[in-house]
């Protein structure tokens, strides 16, 4: 008959223990979601030189209410004053259903000017795919309708590098003199490892009711901030 050992029982005891007070962090890791980063990018085009930075994030990891900014700042190598150009949402979103969501906030772009602004948003992000899509109406007298949308595909290649592709668009139409304002296609194609991307870019930017277009190509580089 087995000897009962009073001592390798009290150190099961212990280690079930430790166990059972570990499983609750052991859970949360599990199924916390994972932070939001904050990329930052740089492009050295062959005619002006660019930046965008897109902020995130959400109020509390249960709430339903987030913010969103997708900054982004143009200036050609002339240092043009006349030639700078800025575009930056602030918004913030209520999520309502699933990936569907409402907006409202502010936009501040130098070739329309300032505008309250409310819309609805659907966002979709897994391991591969990245898509942000917009439509909000301006609250201002030019009655304009603004589309927006990021859309990322970077899958794997190997275990420490993968493929990095984006298309970015913005597109503004004043509906008071039925006029477009200002619209771009921003195209990315490169490698991404762990936080760093870097590639081919192209920015095809148009401005005004005239559509004046001016095409950027380069050379961009960007940092996903955790």
């Amino acid at each position: 008959m087995a000897q009962f050992n009073i001592f390798d029982f009290n150190k099961k005891l212990y280690l079930l223990l430790l166990l059972l007070l570990a499983m609750p962090s052991v859970l949360r890791a599990q199924f916390q979601k994972p932070k939001v980063p904050t990329p930052v990018e740089f492009m050295a085009g062959h005619e002006r030189l660019f930046f965008q930075m897109v902020v995130k994030k959400e109020f509390a990891p249960e709430s339903k209410f987030g913010f969103l900014s997708v900054a982004t700042f143009t200036a050609d190598y002339s240092n043009d004053l006349n030639e700078m150009d800025l575009v930056m949402p602030v918004l913030i979103s209520y999520n309502f259903y699933k990936n569907f969501g409402l907006v409202a906030g502010t936009t501040i772009n130098n070739k329309v000017g300032f505008a309250p602004l409310a819309g609805v948003q659907h966002e979709f992000a897994n391991r591969e795919w990245v898509a942000v899509s917009i439509a909000s109406f301006f609250l201002n007298s030019s009655r304009s309708v603004e589309l927006f949308g990021i859309y990322e595909y970077k899958p794997k290649i190997n275990d420490s590098l993968g493929l990095y592709t984006r298309l970015q668009y913005m597109y503004i139409h004043g509906f008071a003199e039925n006029l477009h304002a200002r619209s771009f296609l921003q195209l990315r194609a490169g490698l991404k490892k762990e936080a760093l991307s870097f590639g081919l870019g192209a920015n095809l930017d148009q401005y005004g009711p005239e559509k004046v277009f001016k095409p950027n190509y380069g050379i961009f580089v960007g940092w996903a901030f955790q």
